[in-house]
């Protein structure tokens, strides 16, 4: 038993292992910098809550980047792939134009200069989901199956980092030095990523390739297609979208608003670093341990319900902290209630994001699949500044707790769950 857990334990000790978690960093570090952390850069240029939540349509690129997954899966990109190999030369390639845009954004005024902004904030939002394809084809190649368990948790790990770095960091930065400054030192940190790259191996991969004599309407078809095709013979694969697409709504449309809300509420930037970003992170890591715990108990599918169920329960913290107003005491609760519930969610979705995945197509599916993932983020929550200008913060994050209802709905409907299936 003892040396069943020690062993368990020296995976985490292999250089892949530690590689994998440096680019969970890598693809973590962006996120915040065109969400969270930029709507705060906002909020303090004057830029109108309705503007801001309008904002989140620049993170669309995570939504639809299952329409050049199949590219960047199949295809070389000319010399870097040539000289470190298919998947590390599409990352390096993929990093330093997402460091470009970054230094981009950061040589912006978003008061004087808004449009500017928008557009290399577009562009830090492609580039980074460009790398995320990647990145999860190389996890899952570069590992056997008994190590992906161990490797989808560094990879967790290392993202949530880099969340933290480009989060509280970004916030302790700005409250020293301006915004633009506190941008190009996200840009410098880019280089972590492409560091990362020298300690991992290029894994051994069967590309699909053009037969010879093949059309190329045909190697397209099997290439581009295929992914898709095989997918669509799932069945209720609509349904499917519909669910993944509607499981992070309440969360997801509240995220524009967050920022504003806490400053609102009176809090400072270090209050807001200190708690809604390392705080709230560990509780984060801490809900995906126990959501992990949950789905092995209760399988996937009781798993969604719950975690969701819960991740609806838990908004109307923020409506009770709305009623209260500025205290750091209710806020860490708030806020612990919150990431503890949404990181279950995200465990018990990710599982079943996996258990949709054909072998053959795993990069392109699984980009589809996380793509829809944060669709109602991207696009829907766009209207959550439309809302937050017209009603009140209680009355707002109520109706955010409400809209946790339409995807336990689809759940019910897509596996039927009836008062005896549900038990089965």
């Amino acid at each position: 038993m003892v040396r069943k857990l020690l062993n368990s334990i020296k995976v985490y000790s292999d250089k892949r292992i530690l590689a994998i978690m440096g680019l969970g960093f890598s693809s973590g570090l962006p996120l915040l910098l065109v969400f969270g952390t930029l709507n705060l850069w906002l909020k303090d240029v004057g830029v109108s809550k309705t503007v801001i939540g309008i904002f989140a349509l620049v993170k669309t690129p995570y939504s639809f980047k299952w329409l050049w997954a199949p590219i960047v899966d199949n295809f070389k990109m000319p010399f870097f792939c040539s000289k470190m190999g298919r998947r590390r030369g599409w990352i390096l390639f993929t990093q330093i134009l997402l460091m470009c845009s970054i230094f981009g954004i950061a040589s912006t005024n978003p008061e004087t200069g808004l449009f500017g902004t928008a557009v290399f904030a577009i562009l830090i939002a492609f580039f980074s989901a460009s790398q995320d394809i990647v990145i999860d084809a190389l996890r899952v190649e570069v590992l056997k199956d008994e190590e992906q368990g161990a490797g989808a948790a560094a990879i967790t790990l290392g993202y949530r980092i880099g969340m933290i770095f480009s989060g509280a960091g970004a916030l302790w930065i700005a409250s020293v030095l301006s915004w633009n400054m506190t941008y190009v030192i996200m840009a410098i940190s880019v280089v972590i990523g492409m560091l990362v790259l020298l300690f991992i191996d290029e894994p051994n991969t069967k590309e699909i390739k053009r037969e010879k004599g093949e059309s190329l309407v045909k190697y397209l078809k099997k290439s581009v297609v295929g992914p898709f095709a095989d997918f669509m013979t799932q069945k209720k694969w609509g349904l499917v979208l519909l669910f993944v697409m509607l499981y992070k709504l309440s969360d997801a449309y509240m995220g524009p608003m967050v920022m504003p809300f806490y400053d609102d509420m009176g809090f400072t930037k270090v209050e807001i670093a200190n708690i809604t970003k390392i705080f709230g992170m560990i509780a984060t890591i801490f809900g995906g341990i126990v959501g992990g715990v949950v789905v092995y108990r209760y399988g996937i599918i009781k798993s969604l319900f719950i975690c969701g169920l819960l991740q609806g329960i838990t908004n109307l913290a923020f409506a009770y902290l709305a009623m209260k107003g500025n205290d750091i005491n209710l806020l860490m609760v708030t806020v612990s209630l919150d990431n503890i519930a949404g990181g279950m969610g995200t465990t018990a979705l990710v599982a079943y994001l996996s258990s949709l995945c054909s072998a053959s197509y795993t990069a392109t599916q699984y980009a589809l699949l996380s793509a829809f993932a944060t669709l109602a983020r991207d696009l829907f929550s766009a209207t959550s500044g439309v809302l937050a200008d017209n009603c009140s913060w209680v009355e707002f994050y109520v109706i955010v707790a409400i809209l946790s209802i339409p995807c336990l709905v689809v759940l019910c409907l897509l596996h039927k769950i009836t008062s005896n299936e549900f038990n089965d």
